[in-house]
């Protein structure tokens, strides 16, 4: 037994020691494609030395003699911290991620071929002005430099994914950048999905019920439209969801996620120092490492600093001394559907208003990663690429006989947005950034702007023109035959709605109704926001003159306005009535959660346990009451709509029919839907946090996920490349924290804001930023998450232009010069 005892030891031991040596060899391999930051490099693509000053956060200060070589310096620092996310971006515009992960993405590659999106990139590479094709050209030789480093020194692949997926990374080219932000527009887009949902609700529902679940503006008032079951009699009503695609590496993503963010800007009358003020936050889909990555570039025209985006010669948002700028969603109508109707007699040609035509036709072939190559036929008409069925379920509302097409303003091969953008990095006033802005096409954004002088918001982007007579004003798939439903080209820039200096000195945006013009003038139906604008305007009276901590103090707000309004009108009939429950009983804890509530001043902190009882009852409520209308497409209403539920509380035209079940003999009151659906939430609450109500957190559930697209479901491998921490906000909040709105863990916070910045030019080098992450994408890097904890707890990091600070607490100095004949 013992002689046993010992050879079992001794076998524990060598496995300990095997795994041991396994596990060094391993992070052996990985860490080789850890960058050294103080490397020496001599590189062919230059003109001159390009000194690279990481900080202690290690953020790039990029210096060079011209222009191309700081662009040349940012390629370089993007492909040293970055090359995975970027060629998985240049993938998924491609369509090419298959080739890596087989089954999984066929459909996600079909659809990107569908659109074509990098075919108009490369297209779009001649429509740039020389210095932004010189701009591009010379990204793209520092991304290619560090990939022939990693090559030539057997640096790890460059990134520890390429160890698990093989593929050979591909020279980067101007169109791969061009590509990446065609790609933004994609996931910046929401009008698409929101006419589908329109059009399957409206079978479903009376049109008095349609403007209740799917509300406009409640100051918006509009005519009213056709039903679409009188454009399309044949197509019937189908209770199926959308098919939204969950898989991360989608970018067709849920409505709820299709882009939010804030952005406020002070006149130097309205700021305590002096000097303008500004304050952005761009909200987008949470991942590891977060698409933001912060850098400083050197130009000719002066230093700018702020938020680029790997794959980009761009400071998104950001900058300079002289001139800031930050972005929001500015949800211009920029998409349409059309149903084409196929010759029955040619099913190669569709009908237009001057008789058939044949589709614009090309094959394309996807390869398919342990599968065999799969061959799709891509169409087109004279309205755009066709869609497949299967995209939100657009084969439940196109007639037997018929396709869908999408005209959408990103489907351009002479798309100028790069030039715009880089035009922006360069200019000194907010009059310069203006008609920086008249080359942009897509996405379409709100670009918020301060200078030492004053302020400005602009809406940037191409504005199509719609017929008057457009049977559906292009909320809803429309005849695409019909001659009045085609686009009539794009609005002059002088259209777009622009604000310079007013009067009050305050300019803000939360994704909110920005103007009010009547159709086919109109800017949009659909809005981002009509909460956090609520919250907003309240913070900004309550000071005649602001300061960057103020700033800060409103970007960091968790306070729902939408609780404290809601919460009086449904729970006014159940607070304090009564008589005391028996303790352990439902009665008592429904009393004991109102009374919380009642003394609730709507904070969505993340160490309060009543922000989970007022999320749970909100999702219980709004479920209940429409899923008898709605049936299974119940599930694509997967967040709170204050103005649905506050319509149908006070009995807004009628609206409080919601609450009654359909199906039942006797009537449903809307105290009653109250009630039960807060016992609902309660009892699926206590079953998941216990019966202590008092010891329930938000931070529980409400958990920033900022999970790896690759790995982040992989057994093990996720502990070491997910990043997930508690934190405070709510999709109503100006801090905001989206929720995931469906499956086991609905309030995961899942979309949020990435980069937070404000910026004070009475001192522009005491202006502050912060990513959700870190810079760095490699798992193994001490900057890979560093910069997450300050961002869950408020804090930012300098955001200075000085030179002698950034060496002061360097991390490393990579120095750059030009090989012989370079």
């Amino acid at each position: 037994m013992v002689t046993l005892f010992r050879w079992l030891l001794r076998m524990l031991t060598g496995l300990l020691v095997l795994a041991a040596l396994a596990g060094g060899l391993a992070y052996y391999f990985l860490s080789r494609s850890l960058p050294d930051y103080n490397a020496h490099y001599k590189i062919a693509g230059i003109t001159a030395p390009v000194e690279i000053v990481r900080n202690n956060a290690d953020v790039p200060h990029i210096f060079g003699k011209t222009d191309d070589d700081v662009y040349f310096g940012l390629g370089f620092v993007h492909a040293q911290d970055r090359l995975w996310q970027m060629t998985m971006l240049r993938r998924t515009a491609q369509g090419r991620l298959s080739e890596l992960f087989g089954d999984r993405t066929e459909k996600i590659d079909e659809l990107m071929r569908r659109l074509d999106l990098y075919g108009l990139a490369a297209q779009s590479v001649a429509a740039q002005d020389a210095p932004t094709t010189a701009a591009l050209e010379a990204y793209s030789r520092g991304v290619n430099a560090w990939i022939d480093i990693v090559n030539k020194d057997a640096l790890g692949r460059g990134a520890p994914e390429f160890f698990l997926f093989r593929p050979k990374v591909a020279v980067w080219t101007p169109a791969d950048s061009l590509a990446i932000l065609k790609l933004m527009a994609l996931q910046l887009s929401s009008h698409l999905e929101s006419e589908v949902l329109r059009a399957r609700t409206s079978l479903l529902v009376s049109p008095d019920r349609l403007k209740d679940i799917l509300p406009d503006d409640p100051n918006d008032p509009v005519a009213a439209l056709p039903s679409f079951s009188s454009l399309f009699p044949t197509v019937q009503p189908s209770y199926a969801g959308l098919n939204v695609d969950p898989d991360p590496l989608s970018p067709f993503k849920d409505i709820a996620f299709a882009g939010a963010s804030n952005a406020w800007a002070a006149a130097p009358s309205r700021s305590a120092a002096g000097g303008s003020l500004l304050a952005n936050d761009p909200h987008l889909g949470f991942t590891a490492p977060t698409i933001w990555y912060l850098a400083r570039l050197q130009l000719t025209s002066g230093g700018i600093i702020g938020g680029t985006i790997p794959g980009m010669p761009l400071v998104l948002v950001g900058r300079s001394d002289k001139l800031g700028w930050g972005l929001t969603t500015s949800y211009l109508d920029d998409q349409d559907l059309h149903i084409e109707k196929v010759n029955p007699d040619n099913p190669n040609e569709y009908l237009t208003p001057t008789g058939w035509k044949p589709f614009v036709t090309r094959q394309s072939i996807i390869t398919v990663k342990g599968a065999a190559p799969v061959t799709v036929t891509l169409r087109w008409t004279d309205n755009g690429p066709v869609l497949p069925g299967t995209l939100y379920n657009l084969g439940a509302i196109t007639p037997a006989g018929h396709v869908m097409s999408l005209s959408w303003t990103a489907l351009s091969g002479a798309d100028t947005s790069m030039t715009a953008a880089v035009r922006l990095d360069h200019a000194q006033s907010v009059g310069e950034a203006i008609k920086a802005g008249e080359l942009y096409i897509a996405p379409s954004q709100n670009l918020m702007l301060a200078d030492q002088q004053g302020i400005a918001m602009q809406v940037i982007g191409a504005m199509p023109r719609r017929d008057a007579r457009n049977t559906t004003q292009g909320r809803m798939p429309n005849q695409g035959w019909l001659p009045e439903n085609g686009w009539l080209g794009m609005r002059p820039y002088s259209d777009n709605p622009s604000w310079v200096n007013p009067p009050t000195g305050i300019l803000g945006n939360t994704n909110n109704k920005i103007v009010d013009r009547p159709y086919p003038d109109n800017f949009s139906f659909e809005w981002g926001d009509t909460e956090r604008i609520q919250r907003w305007l309240a913070l900004m009276k309550t000071r005649e003159v602001h300061t960057r901590e103020s700033f800060t103090e409103a970007q960091l707000d968790t306070v729902s306005p939408t609780a404290r309004r809601l919460l009086p009108l449904i729970a006014k009939n159940l607070w304090y009535s009564g008589e005391t429950a028996p303790d352990g009983t439902p009665d008592a804890m429904r009393q004991q959660a109102l009374k919380m509530l009642a003394d609730w001043n709507g904070d969505m902190n993340e160490h309060m346990p009543e922000p989970l009882i007022y999320a749970a009852w909100m999702h219980s409520l709004q479920d209940r009451i429409i899923r008898d209308e709605l049936g299974p497409l119940a599930d694509e209403f997967t967040h709170l709509d204050p103005v649905f539920i506050e319509r149908v509380f006070r009995n807004t035209d009628g609206a409080g029919v919601w609450c009654d079940v359909v199906q039942s003999t006797r009537v449903e009151t809307c105290d009653d839907m109250a009630k039960v659906s807060l016992d609902d939430a309660l009892l699926w609450l206590s079953q998941r946090y216990g019966k202590k109500i008092e010891s329930w957190r938000w931070g529980d559930a409400h958990q920033a996920t900022h999970d790896h697209p690759v790995l982040g479901n992989t057994p093990l491998l996720r502990y070491f490349v997910d990043i997930r921490q508690s934190v405070s906000g709510g999709d109503d909040t100006l801090n905001r924290g989206q929720t995931k709105g469906s499956g086991p863990n609905p309030y995961l916070d899942v979309h949020g804001a990435g980069y937070r910045g404000v910026y004070d030019f009475a001192d522009p080098d005491s202006s502050v930023f912060i990513t959700a992450t870190g810079q760095s994408g490699h798992p193994l890097s001490r900057f890979y998450d560093d910069l997450g904890e300050l961002w869950r707890r408020g804090e930012y990091i300098p955001m200075s232009l000085d030179p002698g600070l950034a060496r002061a607490g360097a991390v490393g100095i990579t120095e750059l010069t030009p090989a012989t004949g370079g």
